[in-house]
């Protein structure tokens, strides 16, 4: 069976000697029902214009493009996959890009200039999908370059995304992701979707930004979020010393004795609003 009349992917990979390198956290998905869905989870995309990163022998592309994705942006770091994603763009005149390059260097903002409706979708490679996460998540301008990112990534790290106060997963991405969007599992994949198969369940998340956040510089949130989920066993007064903990909390008005996970977004932004003063 073929989505798209392109061959299948397992050939593709045998045609190419396309072999997953743990370097470079691959994990390819081959089922096209699977890609089908993650394709769908992202929305109608016939108006849109679609960054990937990793598409890999093109599994997920193949799907965002037969669901009717306007453009797709692929951003591949593998120069072993190149060719098979241009047999790919052959198939889609004029509706695939291949970008042979570093997703930690790309300005994605630039790559999707001029578009009105930009979506991130994307089976992350494990070693960058947290680091590319939080690079999105707190970009200067907002509402973001981005209407919506549906991103796969290890259950574990979804979980830490979407979790709320007081919930063992929250953390620093539970209080970026919380502070500027509205972020929800969509479903789970064993580990036998993909080749080779990772030790771990993976999942698959869909955010959108939220039109007004509370103000405050996102950087100085993160630094807010990782002093206190560094040591996120100690009290506050404890574990934001490093910052001037004492003066902060004071003129926040949140007790020292608390724990990082029991504070409610809204209370980190306070936080690194009082720190923004110093």
């Amino acid at each position: 069976m073929s989505l798209d009349g392109l061959p299948p992917l397992r050939e593709v990979i045998e045609k190419h000697e396309l072999r997953a390198k743990k370097s470079l956290g691959q994990n390819f998905l081959l089922d096209l029902n699977i890609t089908s869905k993650v394709a769908r989870a992202a929305g109608d995309l016939t108006r849109s214009t679609v960054i990937e990163v990793g598409p890999g022998p093109g599994g997920l592309t193949r799907a965002l493009l037969a669901h009717g994705a306007q453009r797709v942006i692929a951003i591949e770091r593998d120069e072993r996959c190149l060719d098979a994603l241009a047999e790919i763009a052959q198939h889609y005149p004029g509706r695939l890009d291949v970008i042979a390059g570093d997703a930690l260097k790309s300005d994605f903002a630039a790559l999707a200039a001029g578009a009105e409706d930009v979506r991130i979708v994307a089976n992350l490679p494990y070693n960058i999908g947290t680091e590319l996460l939080l690079r999105w998540l707190t970009v200067t301008d907002w509402p973001p370059f981005w209407t919506s990112l549906t991103l796969m990534f290890q259950r574990e790290v979804a979980q830490r995304i979407v979790a709320a106060p007081g919930s063992d997963a929250y953390g620093r991405l539970g209080v970026l992701a919380g502070w500027r969007t509205q972020s929800r599992i969509m479903f789970d994949l064993p580990p036998q979707a993909f080749t080779p198969p990772p030790k771990v369940t993976s999942a698959v998340v869909h955010i959108v930004p939220n039109a007004v956040p509370l103000p405050v510089d996102g950087k100085v949130l993160a630094r807010v979020t990782e002093s206190a989920f560094g040591q996120r066993r100690k009290m506050l007064r404890q574990s934001l010393k490093g910052i001037g903990g004492e003066r902060l909390l004071a003129e926040t008005g949140i007790d020292g004795t608390r724990r990082a996970e029991t504070l409610s977004v809204e209370e980190f932004v306070s936080l690194a609003r009082a720190l923004e003063k110093t």
